[in-house]
């Protein structure tokens, strides 16, 4: 049965620890966007439980139209969030495409690429949050390397997030794992990208990476979900298969079940 946050994740997707970096890592065709929407999920639904705590969403790649009727039909008023102040969206995206440096009531657009503007607001949209837990998720971050207009290095990026982390209770990064920019290296972009995703996984406390299914596409199996941890007393190298519905519900489950 596919439910908003399947059973088998429950674990995974509760308010992080503090202090902690959880990694998600995504290939051409395994994206991590219904992960993403998980995780604002079981981390905002908490407030109904007593537990205080706020989110800023960054997203390099997707506008703010997309993740909020992704959240939509999860049941999550990001609008009615940020109203309340649980809930920032920062969009890295819009700015470089249309060039605008408007900030909206509801969002926050990035009027630089630059690494320390872009710090700077994270660090502003974070104070935004008026919950005693602020949790940062920025997806897509590598995505800087590629469009930064101060030639970005994994150097920088690193520093950047290490800064940013010890102003949140936890943070949530996802990066590109796809073999040309991890492995082949044979570019200064590829070469960098590998060094920051490198980094980042063996600094990380929780590791999950999404990939396709190692003999192609299958009608009911999207793809595939590998879990390594660093934390005690939780298990690692668990592996799971995973399927997006159209409607984006998905179902995660064992192989053979």
């Amino acid at each position: 049965m596919a439910t908003r946050i399947p059973p088998l994740l429950e674990p995974y997707l509760a308010l992080p620890d503090e202090a902690s970096l959880i990694l998600l890592t995504n290939v051409l065709g395994a994206t991590s966007n219904w992960l993403v929407l998980r995780y604002l999920y079981s981390i905002l639904k908490n407030q109904d439980d007593g537990e205080n705590a706020g989110v800023v969403l960054v997203s390099f790649m997707r506008d703010s139209t997309f993740w909020r009727e992704g959240a939509g039909r999860m049941g999550l008023d990001v609008d009615h969030m940020n109203a309340n102040g649980r809930f920032v969206f920062v969009d890295g995206l819009s700015g470089q495409i249309s060039g605008t440096n408007t900030t909206g009531k509801k969002e926050r657009v990035l009027r630089s690429t630059r690494v320390n503007d872009v710090e700077r607001d994270i660090g502003q949209s974070l104070g935004e949050l008026r919950t005693q837990k602020r949790v940062l998720i920025v997806d897509q971050i590598d995505a800087l390397l590629a469009i930064s207009d101060d030639d970005a290095t994994s150097s920088k990026l690193s520093s950047m997030i290490l800064s940013l982390r010890e102003r949140a209770h936890s943070t949530i990064l996802t990066l590109s794992a796809d073999s040309p920019l991890v492995h082949s290296q044979t570019t200064m972009l590829e070469r960098e990208h590998a060094a920051l995703a490198l980094g980042q996984a063996h600094g990380a406390d929780r590791v999950l990476s999404l990939r396709m299914l190692d003999t192609g596409t299958a009608k009911d199996v999207s793809g595939v979900m590998r879990i390594t941890s660093n934390i005690e007393g939780e298990e690692g190298g668990r592996e799971y298969l995973y399927f997006v519905a159209s409607d984006g519900s998905v179902k995660v489950f064992e192989r053979g079940t």
